[in-house]
C-alpha cells in the first residue's frame, strides 16, 4: 500500500526504465504512460490492502513454516498477476 501511495503522490513524469509501472504497452506513448502510472498506483493500493487483510488472518491461524511459505508465495504471485492483468486490460480498454 505504501508503494502505491508513493506512486500516486509522486508518479514518474517521463517514460523510463527505472521507476513506475513499466510494460511494453504502458511505454508506447506518454499518454499511455501517464494513465498506466495513475491506474497502477490505485491497483497497487488495493492489492496491498488485500495482502494486509490476508496477512492479518495469520495472526489467528498460524501454520508451520513450510505451509506459511507456500501460502504467502501463492498470495503474492496471485496479487502480482491480478495487478498486471487489471492494469493491462484497463490500458487496452482506454486506448482501444
Amino acid at each position: 500500500m505504501f508503494v502505491g501511495l508513493i506512486m500516486l503522490l509522486f508518479p514518474p513524469k517521463k517514460i523510463n526504465w527505472l521507476y513506475g509501472y513499466r510494460t511494453a504497452s504502458s511505454m508506447k506513448s506518454q499518454e499511455r504512460w501517464d494513465f498506466a502510472q495513475c491506474y497502477a498506483a490505485k491497483e497497487i493500493i488495493k492489492v496491498g490492502g488485500f495482502i494486509l487483510l490476508t496477512a492479518s488472518i495469520g495472526l489467528v491461524y498460524q501454520p508451520n513454516e513450510s505451509v506459511s511459505t507456500i501460502i504467502v508465495s501463492v498470495i503474492v504471485i496471485t496479487a502480482i498477476i491480478t495487478l498486471m492483468v487489471r492494469v493491462e486490460n484497463a490500458i487496452k480498454k482506454h486506448f482501444s
